[in-house]
């Protein structure tokens, strides 16, 4: 009996003890560099071809439910569910279970205020890790579902965004292009790392010191 007091009270002692303080968005990101692939100067292999025109589609059809991400084969197209997933307040149309009537975003990129019925036409999809990039950086190897995979992948890849933010940024990668709003580079430097070492792709060490850059300042 007196070693099970004992063994509660030590128990009770650990407990009240702090552990230690996670790790900043910094630490994280230098953490990410660390074990990321990097390469002196971008990549390159032929063959990237976006369009669905015969013999291209390297990514497959835009947008398409035909894929085994999370949210593949639901009935909503990808551009659906990023917005049904990043997207607050939501009123879908009466009988879709895809489509939205009104809802509100806050765009990450420049921090405005966004609604649906006013902005919705404006509102696009960010492959965070542009696809060109991809395609160079490594993705010209892979099969073509996991290629699709990965221009579908919602829960890491793909952002809804202010549109004019999103054509800025075109196929740019960090070291050319990071968002208008300064409060959100270092979530952005964070997720473009975390989608390059969970697709195994590589990052220029232009790249490499543009983010440590941005870490320094986390």
């Amino acid at each position: 009996m007196r070693r099970l007091t004992v063994l509660v009270a030590l128990l009770v002692l650990l407990a009240l003890v702090p552990g230690p303080a996670s790790a900043s968005p910094g630490d994280r990101i230098r953490d990410l560099l660390e074990r990321v692939a990097v390469t002196d100067t971008a990549p390159y292999h032929p063959g990237y071809d976006r369009d669905c025109d015969p013999g291209g589609c390297v990514f497959g059809e835009e947008w398409t439910d035909d894929n085994d991400t999370r949210f593949g084969h639901n009935g909503c197209d990808t551009r659906q569910d990023v917005l049904l997933q990043q997207m607050r307040d939501i009123e879908l149309r009466w009988g879709s279970e895809c489509r939205i009537y009104q809802a509100r975003l806050k765009d990450p990129y420049t921090g405005r205020n966004l609604t649906w019925k006013r902005d919705g036409y404006r509102i696009q999809i960010d492959h965070v890790y542009p696809l060109s990039t991809a395609w160079y950086a490594g993705a010209w190897a892979w099969t073509q579902r996991k290629r699709v995979r990965f221009a579908n992948d919602v829960d890491h890849e793909l952002l809804a965004v202010w549109g004019a933010a999103n054509q800025a940024k075109e196929n740019s990668t960090p070291s050319e292009w990071l968002p208008p709003r300064t409060a959100y580079h270092c979530r952005y430097v964070l997720r473009y790392l975390q989608v390059a070492l969970r697709y195994g792709l590589s990052v220029t060490a232009a790249d490499v010191a543009t983010m440590r850059d941005v870490a320094s300042r986390c």
